[in-house]
């Protein structure tokens, strides 16, 4: 199974392709982006091929990177990834970046949701995972959004997971998430 697209009310979500890296870098460089994630984002060679190589995978069928677009205007706005976690595994995460104009209107939350949705029902994946640095508020209210639940902590890590039987309950929720 290839990766799908995803369409919501105001997004667009496509597989990513190296002609997004340009976009990806840029949205890195914006203040506050890669505060609260790991990475060689001061190393603009080792940024780049990073960038290069999650998009390239390769990743199981079905999983990989989406493009986040303004279904209006067409404009990049971020990504949603679901993979092995860490890229290696064994558990499956899901995780989302945005430019900072896409922050604080729920679009992380609009846009992960097919993604996840996709995960449990198409993929029939048992649990899926998302590692959130402590003090990223914000993320943390989008997985809670998304039906995820703290599960412990590593290091500066909280630990959140979602089950798919958990997923399917939390769908038939009247406060269930974003279709």
């Amino acid at each position: 199974m290839s990766q799908p697209c995803f369409a919501t009310p105001r997004l667009r979500l496509r597989p990513r392709r190296l002609a997004d890296t340009e976009a990806c870098l840029a949205m890195d460089r914006e203040p506050g982006v890669t505060r609260f994630v790991d990475g060689p984002w001061k190393d603009p060679a080792g940024h780049r091929a990073f960038i290069e190589a999650r998009t390239l995978g390769p990743w199981p069928p079905g999983l990989g990177y989406w493009s986040v677009l303004d279904a209006a205007a067409g404009g990049f706005l971020g990504w949603v990834l679901l993979i092995p976690e860490d890229g290696e595994g064994p558990e499956i995460e899901i995780g989302w970046r945005l430019r900072p104009a896409a922050w604080g209107r729920g679009i992380a939350t609009e846009a992960a949701a097919p993604v996840l949705r996709h995960g449990f029902v198409a993929l029939g994946l048992p649990r899926i995972v998302a590692g959130i640095h402590a003090e990223n508020a914000a993320s943390l209210r989008v997985a809670a959004k998304l039906g995820l639940r703290p599960r412990g902590t590593a290091g500066h890590e909280v630990r959140c997971a979602l089950d798919r039987r958990e997923f399917l309950a939390f769908q038939e929720r009247p406060d269930g998430p974003p279709h």
